[in-house]
């Protein structure tokens, strides 16, 4: 019953820690499709692929494509990604992560870390 009650105090532990790194510093706030986006783009980007608009479009297959459309423009007006035209051809323009967006990662990261670690979210505090 004891270890019961840790899993859920981490659990509990673990929510608060990841409401408090979704706030980056100067950044809007995602909504939870903004969130899902960014999740299917960000192991293309890890890969160092480049991906077009349309390829994230089509990436996140439980969203329609004018959903994911709209996700991405307003992933853009908040700072989270940059469309940087082809080299050869201005029509393909590519999604690339920002600063704001690596910053995100990282915060969701450490998040993860601290809850992994058994930190409580008072050694924050």
């Amino acid at each position: 019953m004891e270890n019961n009650k840790k899993h859920s105090e981490n659990y509990l532990n673990y929510l608060y820690r990841l409401e408090s790194a979704r706030n980056v510093p100067g950044a809007s706030k995602l909504d939870p499709l903004e969130e899902r986006m960014l999740s299917c783009l960000a192991p293309a980007w890890h890969l160092g692929k480049k991906i077009t608009v349309l390829e994230a479009m089509n990436n996140c297959s439980h969203m329609s494509s004018t959903t994911a459309h709209r996700r991405l423009k307003s992933l853009r007006r908040k700072g989270f990604i940059d469309l940087v035209p082809d080299e050869d051809d201005n029509r393909i323009k590519y999604v690339r992560p920002t600063d704001t967006a690596h910053q995100y990662f990282a915060n969701i990261w450490q998040c993860i870390e601290d809850a992994r670690a058994g930190r409580a979210l008072s050694d924050k505090l």
